[in-house]
């Protein structure tokens, strides 16, 4: 028996990002650093910080509702919740059962999703993988993170690199032709030690000689993160491009994570993309993580940038060591 499929696609994205900005200058009064220093090594010059209580959840509910509202669907008709986070509320319960709580979406299932900074592709990934086989019609993806409570504000060589922020995305049913055309997803997890938090699971868990080390915190090997993203950032881009039978130049709009304005570079040099065809909002956010891309991504489209038809293609990176990316055709109405 021949299954029917379906051509899957954005029908909605939302953002947002807490109130307290936190600039180069703020934190030069916390460590040894300077605006100069962080702007010339990373292009990040702000980032927004959850405020007292605030929670990852939190932000995904707003930016989840803004997402709905786009697509002009109810929080009952979520089928399903992906959550792509490595900084959930609790470890216990998932912070997708919490946000689906919080939504209204009563009638969807709900589970989080760990790829760190290529979470939200990841999450596109399974969702479209659903809405093909026709298993859901609508299903949200979310990518958020607080990462404020997990750096070491004494260690300026992690501090400065991360903000707080979530984006969400409604996947469904789009026309023919439009929607995802391909995805690229890989790990290494024999880089995993390059950038992790090594206490709070079963292997190391807190304890007062680990909060005295700081192992509760993010700690990162810098120059073995930046070699690894400079090699496969537009490596998978091209493999994506493969999977669908398009060039590199077929691209009308690459959004990156947003990491370090070098690697953005490195990456749309190899694939040919001029400066005003790559999205980016690092200076005035810093690394979002799993928000990263879809903040991006839906800033792009609130400003007008996206054209029903472009090619786009999402690539991310990040801890495990993870890749992922994805090409799709814009399936959406010009933003007026």
């Amino acid at each position: 028996m021949q299954v029917k499929t379906y051509n899957a696609g954005i029908c909605g994205i939302g953002y947002y990002v807490p109130e307290r900005i936190m600039t180069n200058a703020d934190l030069a009064e916390l460590v040894n650093t300077s605006d100069e220093w962080i702007r010339t090594r990373t292009g990040i010059a702000q980032r927004h910080i959850a405020g007292e209580g605030e929670a990852v959840t939190d932000l995904a509910l707003q930016a989840a509702k803004r997402a709905l509202a786009d697509a002009k669907v109810e929080a009952e008709d979520i089928d399903l919740v992906v959550f792509a986070t490595l900084t959930p509320d609790r470890i216990i319960p998932s912070a997708a059962s919490t946000l689906q709580a919080a939504l209204g979406a009563k009638h969807a299932a709900a589970f989080d999703l760990s790829a760190a900074c290529s979470g939200f592709v990841y999450g596109l990934s399974v969702a479209s993988a659903f809405v093909q086989q026709g298993i859901y019609e609508h299903v949200l993806v979310v990518g958020g993170e607080v990462l404020s409570r997990f750096v070491d504000w004494e260690d300026r060589t992690t501090c400065v690199l991360f903000g707080d922020g979530a984006g969400a995305a409604l996947v469904g049913r789009v026309p023919e032709g439009e929607g995802f055309l391909a995805f690229d997803l890989g790990s290494d997890g024999s880089g995993g030690d390059a950038l992790d938090i090594p206490a709070g699971g079963s292997r190391l868990p807190v304890t007062e000689q680990v909060l005295a080390a700081h192992q509760q915190f993010i700690h990162m090997d810098g120059k073995a993160v930046f070699r690894f993203a400079v090699k496969v950032l537009g490596q998978t881009v091209e493999d994506s491009l493969k999977k669908c039978g398009l060039p590199p130049e077929a691209i009308d709009w690459l959004v990156p994570h947003q990491a370090n304005q070098r690697i953005i570079d490195s990456a749309a040099t190899r694939l040919g993309t001029p400066a005003e065809k790559v999205v980016i909002n690092i200076e005035r956010y810093g690394n979002m993580s799993a928000a990263s891309i879809p903040v991006a991504l839906a800033e792009a489209y609130e400003a007008g940038k996206f054209r029903r038809g472009d090619v786009i293609a999402l690539a991310g990176f990040g801890a495990g060591l993870t890749w992922g990316s994805c090409i799709m055709k814009w399936s959406k109405e010009d933003k007026s």
